[in-house]
């Protein structure tokens, strides 16, 4: 058992890798009444080409079989589905698929092994049928039509459809109709047994818990299942170009959404290179706040002269196949937005960042660092997630302290590049 102590937040993380591959993590919150379980795989949207541990030749799946696996996970041979099971012990229990992880997970006050028997005894267990896939097929395909039409989902993809020619993180993660028509039992079979093996898996607990005993609860709840290779993971090749700078779609909402997208050339996701990524992610959030956060020049201008309505969403998306910025808002002027964004890019590059700005931001956002930790969902989430990628959470504490303005500037000049910048407009 690994035991990794942050004294900024007073927190532990116990880390035991299980003899099947599984890697476990504990995070206890001490005199904490709320209590909560996520298990994950590493197989989100994008892995839809693969080589299965112990064969030669690769396989290709239709788009949309991460999701459709989850979705079917659920329902049991027995005939009861076990979302009903947990909503009936009085857990809040859900479960999502990402671009690059698929995870299960409930929070509770009470009843939290009899949660945690049903939880990791159907995801142990699938169940699939030629009828039941086919039924599947229908519900899923409507949830596909909703989001076509769902202004936040839309100016998302075209953003990334914008950036990418070949990389599949511009694909929908719940498919198409016409890719899941092509899913069948076989393939879902196949798809669970090559990727939600305990060796592709992270399961996170944070709550009152005593470490040794949840690694002992986790152990007897597991299927026996041997080690196996590595899954060889296949994407296309990438141009740094971007498609196309402007690409726009007509909704029904009641203000034109806008995406500002940057493609970067994504560093290589592996332990070796984690502090790298850290450190360059919260730089970016600091760039991006400079840029265009709550307190800058920029939105502040934007916002009383009505061109802004609420501060914009500001994310940095990466894995070692994609990486790329997303700045999303409402307005009526999208593409004055986007060109003052640009000026506001170049100003910095020019005229260089103040040092008293900087150091406001990096301190707000190492605050926004540390309530993260107030949460047992959050913080089950946050370690889930930056473990799919080689990072323990805390890392972004001991990084944060380390950036620099000249680090910064650096920065600012390698990602935030016009050729690589995109607009996405949804509008009425």
């Amino acid at each position: 058992m690994q035991t990794i102590e942050n004294l900024k937040v007073k927190e532990k993380v116990y880390i035991e890798k299980l003899e099947n591959g599984l890697t476990v993590m504990v995070i206890p919150k001490k005199d904490t009444l709320k209590k909560y379980l996520i298990w994950g795989t590493k197989y989100g949207s994008i892995d839809s080409e693969f080589i299965v541990p112990g064969e030669k030749e690769k396989t290709k799946v239709p788009m949309g079989v991460a999701h459709f696996l989850e979705h079917k996970m659920f329902e049991q041979e027995n005939g009861t589905n076990s979302l009903d099971v947990l909503t009936s012990l009085g857990v809040d229990a859900n479960a999502y698929t990402s671009n690059d992880h698929t995870a299960y997970l409930f929070e509770c006050t009470e009843n939290f092994y009899e949660a945690m028997d049903e939880l990791m005894d159907y995801v142990q267990h699938p169940y699939f049928t030629d009828e039941n896939v086919e039924k599947e097929k229908g519900i899923i395909g409507q949830e596909i039509k909703m989001y076509d039409d769902y202004p936040e989902w839309r100016v998302y993809y075209n953003t990334l459809t914008a950036m990418y020619y070949n990389n599949p993180i511009k694909l929908d993660t719940a498919g198409t109709i016409e890719s899941i028509s092509e899913i069948n039992k076989d393939i879902l079979y196949r798809c669970y047994n090559t990727f939600y093996h305990p060796s592709n898996m992270v399961l996170v607990v944070c709550g009152d818990f005593e470490p040794k005993k949840m690694f002992e609860e986790v152990k007897k709840r597991l299927v026996q299942k041997s080690n196996v290779g590595e899954i060889v993971r296949l994407y296309p090749e990438e141009p740094k170009e971007i498609v196309k700078e402007k690409i726009e779609q007509k909704l029904e909402v009641s203000q034109p959404l806008f995406t500002i997208g940057i493609k970067d050339i994504p560093e290589n996701c592996n332990i070796e290179n984690k502090n790298i990524m850290v450190k360059k992610q919260i730089a970016i959030e600091i760039l991006l706040n400079l840029i265009i956060g709550r307190s800058s020049e920029l939105y502040q201008k934007l916002y009383q002269n009505g061109i802004l309505y609420s501060q914009p969403s500001l994310e940095y998306e990466f894995s070692n196949t994609y990486a790329h910025v997303l700045i999303t808002a409402q307005s009526n002027e999208p593409e004055d937005v986007y060109q003052k964004v640009k000026a506001e890019i170049r100003h910095l590059q020019t005229e260089g960042i103040s040092e008293k700005d900087f150091l406001r931001i990096r301190k707000m956002i190492y605050g926004g660092y540390i309530r993260e930790y107030n949460d047992v969902g959050d913080i089950a989430r946050m370690f889930l997630a930056d473990s799919m990628k080689g990072i323990n959470s805390f890392d972004y504490l001991e990084e944060i302290e380390g950036i620099n303005i000249e680090y910064l500037k650096q920065v600012l000049n390698e990602v935030f590049k016009e050729d690589k910048m995109v607009l996405s407009i949804v509008k009425n």
